[in-house]
C-alpha cells in the first residue's frame, strides 16, 4: 500500500494505493471518530471537524476538514494498527 498525505485549503487529504481495501480505509475512520484508536494525540482529534472516504478498492481518498498539519497525519498513519495488519 502506498500513502500520499497533502496539505489542502480545508485540511489534509490521504491517496491510498496499491493494496488497499476501502473498507480498510473506512474501519481506520469509525476507529477514529469512537475513539478505538490510539493513533493521534487528543489535540489533533480535536482539530478535526470532517473525515470522508472515497474511491475503490485499489485507489481510496481519505479527506480530513480541520486545522491539521500534514506531519499530525503522517505521525497517525505511522501509528495505525489497521493499516499495519491489513485488517479491519
Amino acid at each position: 500500500m502506498n500513502k500520499s498525505v497533502f496539505k489542502t485549503t480545508q485540511g489534509v487529504k490521504i491517496d491510498f494505493t496499491g493494496a488497499v481495501k476501502k473498507e480498510q480505509i473506512v474501519k481506520m475512520v469509525e476507529n477514529c471518530s469512537t475513539g478505538a484508536c490510539e493513533c493521534m494525540s487528543s489535540e489533533t482529534k480535536e482539530k478535526i471537524k470532517d473525515m470522508s472516504v472515497s474511491g475503490e478498492d485499489g485507489a481510496v481518498e481519505l479527506n480530513l476538514v480541520g486545522d491539521m498539519s500534514k506531519e499530525d497525519i503522517e505521525n497517525a498513519l505511522s501509528k495505525s494498527k489497521v493499516l499495519d495488519t491489513q485488517c479491519c
